[in-house]
C-alpha cells in the first residue's frame, strides 16, 4: 500500500492510501450523500473536472459491472472515500471498482476521514484540490494554483462526437415497458446521461442525440416534436454557445431541461445564476412542487443555481430545494418550455420524479 494525499487549496492536507491509477490529479473537491451508485457517480458526466468524496463510509462493495455506467467512461479527476472494499461480491460483478479505477485513469485515495473532509467543505466551501503520491508541498502548490470552477465550459470535453440515436429503454430492468414512440425528440449533449435517454425512449420518444456545438437552425431542421436539454458540467454561465443555442430555440418547440439544462434555459431567458457554497450531490435531496404542494426526494448533482429574484416575467418559480430554498425548477408556459435542477431519472436514486417525462410528451402532444 502507497501512502497519498489529498490537499485542499486552503492547504487542509489529509493523508491516506492510494488506489486506483498510479499519478496525481486536480479538481474541484466536492462531497455527495449517496449510499449507494458509486458506478453512476464516476460516470455521471457532470462531475467532470472534480473530485468526488463519497460521504458513505465504505465503497466497492458490490464491484462495478457493464449495464451501470451513465458514460462510456468514468468523468470525474478524481475519488475519496473512506474505506475501500477489499472484496467484493455481485451477482452482475465484473470487476473490483479499484480494478476499475485504475484501467480508466482515475487517480483515488482511501483511508481518509471523510467525515472531517465533507464538514470542511460544508464549513469552508466547494474548492480545488490534488491527490497524489509525491512531495506534499508541490501537491499544495498545484492545488493552490488550479484554475476554479466558476468561468469554466467543461461540455466540450463530455459531449457527443457526432449526433447519434439511443432506443434503449428501462425495460431490462423490470420496469414498465416503453410506450410506443409517438414523438421526435433532439436531446442537446451537454453530458447527457444514459438513463435520461432510457426515461425518454420509455415515455414514447425517438430519440436523437446531438453534440454541444449543434446550433438552433441545425436542430429545427431535424423537425423534431420537442428538444431536451441534457445535464452537464461546469459553469453555466461560461457555456455561451449553448445558451445562444436554446435562445435560438426558445418558443419553438416543447423544451424540458435538466441540471445544466435547467441553468441554460433559465440564462436564456434573461435570469442569472451563482455559486453555491458546496452545492447539492446525493440521493435524498427534498424538494417541493409549488403547484401541487408535493415532496419530492430527489437525486441532485450541481454546484451552481439559479436565483429565482432574476427570472423575467415569462418564467416562474416552480420547485424549491427545502434545505436552503433555492431554485429547484422553472416553467415558461407561454413557450413551452420548463426545466428541474434535479434529476428525475435517478441514476441511482428514488423515482418520485419521473413524472416530469410524461410532462414532456404531454407538452409535445398538445403543440401538436
Amino acid at each position: 500500500m502507497t501512502r497519498a494525499h489529498l490537499v485542499l487549496a486552503d492547504g487542509t492536507h489529509f493523508e491516506g492510501i492510494a488506489i486506483g491509477a498510479e499519478g496525481e490529479t486536480v479538481g474541484e473537491v466536492v462531497f455527495t450523500t449517496g449510499m449507494t451508485g458509486y458506478q453512476e457517480v464516476l460516470t455521471d458526466p457532470s462531475y467532470c473536472g472534480q473530485i468526488v468524496t463519497m460521504t458513505a463510509p465504505q465503497m466497492g462493495n458490490t464491484g462495478v459491472n457493464d449495464e451501470d455506467p451513465e458514460a462510456e467512461a468514468p468523468a470525474v479527476a478524481g475519488f475519496v472515500v473512506h474505506e475501500l472494499a477489499r472484496r467484493a461480491s455481485n451477482w452482475r460483478m465484473t470487476e473490483t471498482l479499484e480494478a476499475y479505477l485504475a484501467r480508466h485513469g482515475i487517480v483515488a485515495i482511501a483511508g481518509i476521514d471523510t467525515r472531517a473532509l465533507t464538514r470542511h467543505i460544508r464549513d469552508h466551501g466547494a474548492q480545488m484540490a490534488a491527490i497524489g503520491t509525491g512531495e506534499l508541498e508541490a501537491l499544495k502548490e498545484k492545488a493552490r494554483t488550479a484554475p476554479p470552477m466558476t468561468g469554466r465550459d467543461l461540455t466540450g470535453e463530455v459531449t457527443a462526437k457526432a449526433p447519434y440515436e439511443w432506443t434503449e429503454g428501462t425495460g431490462r430492468w423490470g420496469e414498465e415497458p416503453a410506450k410506443e414512440k409517438r414523438f421526435r425528440v433532439v436531446a442537446y449533449d451537454l453530458g447527457i446521461k444514459r438513463n435520461i435517454l432510457r426515461c425518454l425512449v420509455d415515455a414514447g420518444c425517438e430519440v436523437t442525440v446531438v453534440p454541444s456545438s449543434t446550433s438552433a437552425e441545425d436542430i429545427l431542421a431535424r423537425e423534431p416534436d420537442g428538444v431536451f436539454l441534457s445535464n452537464g458540467p461546469g459553469d453555466p454561465a461560461a457555456v455561451g454557445h449553448a445558451i445562444e443555442t436554446v435562445k435560438g430555440l426558445v418558443g419553438k418547440k416543447p423544451l424540458f431541461g435538466i441540471c445544466l439544462g435547467h441553468q441554460l434555459l433559465s440564462l436564456a431567458l434573461g435570469a442569472s445564476t451563482y455559486k453555491l457554497k458546496f452545492g447539492h450531490r446525493g440521493l435524498n435531496q427534498p424538494v417541493k412542487d409549488l403547484a401541487t404542494g408535493r415532496i419530492e426526494i430527489t437525486t441532485q448533482n450541481h454546484g451552481f443555481a439559479v436565483d429565482p429574484k432574476s427570472l423575467p416575467d415569462a418564467a416562474e418559480l416552480t420547485h424549491v430545494h427545502l434545505n436552503d430554498n433555492t431554485c429547484m425548477g422553472i416553467a415558461a408556459p407561454s413557450l413551452d418550455a420548463f426545466s428541474v435542477q434535479y434529476h428525475p431519472e435517478a441514476a441511482a436514486g428514488p423515482h418520485d420524479s419521473r413524472y416530469l417525462f410524461e410532462r414532456f410528451t404531454d407538452a409535445m402532444e398538445k403543440r401538436g
